[in-house]
């Protein structure tokens, strides 16, 4: 009777071990399962989510990059009149101011090509010199251009205030700026039609 029970117990002893066994394998508790191999698997597929994810980044700033216009950014390059003269922007047709030889004022309306085209009811007045006793022009047409009655007095450094009105409708604009006639170091022509845009005060300001 004893050796019955013996070997009864022995035998749920190896059905035990059998069943515990059966169940490690399965679960993959074998102590010479190597883990590590899905441990790096795991770490390759971040890494290559990263590197993939720094990838888009960069294609997507260089093409941002390569989209960006940079003249955007840039100014309109100035430009001296046909004679040399300042260019005056602030109407429309634009025009050229120009100190000729013999101290007159020339005003030469431009095209969008620069080109001098005629003036058509523009009228322009200016008043300049000595601050105590200005000088008063006034502008008549002479061929393609518009010339002052009178020569200014002289000096290198005169203030001016340009009086212009497009046609008879328009308010008149008015213009001031020193007419600086001495030469620029920079570039080729006088102050007052500097295209250099080295700083200096007096190069632009209007008023309507």
């Amino acid at each position: 009777m004893k050796q019955k029970k013996y070997l009864l117990a022995a035998l749920i002893t190896s059905m035990l071990l059998t069943w515990s066994t059966s169940y490690a394998d399965h679960h993959g508790n074998d102590p010479d399962h190597d883990h590590s191999a899905h441990a790096h698997e795991g770490h390759d597929h971040d890494a290559d989510k990263d590197a993939k994810s720094e990838d888009d980044h960069s294609e997507h700033d260089h093409a941002s990059h390569e989209g960006h216009d940079h003249e955007e950014h840039g100014h309109a390059e100035a430009k001296a009149g046909p004679n040399g003269g300042r260019i005056i922007t602030s109407v429309e047709p634009h025009f050229e101011f120009y100190l000729t030889k013999e101290r007159k004022i020339q005003i030469s309306f431009l095209s969008d090509d620069g080109e001098v085209v005629a003036p058509k009811e523009q009228v322009v007045s200016l008043i300049g010199g000595d601050r105590q006793n200005p000088i008063r022009l006034r502008f008549t047409s002479k061929g393609s251009v518009l010339l002052s009655d009178k020569a200014l007095p002289e000096g290198n450094n005169l203030p001016i205030i340009l009086s212009i009105k497009p046609d008879a409708k328009s308010k008149t604009i008015r213009e001031k700026f020193n007419l600086n006639l001495s030469d620029c170091p920079t570039c080729d022509y006088l102050e007052y039609a500097c295209i250099c845009e080295h700083g200096e005060e007096d190069h632009e300001g209007h008023d309507h």
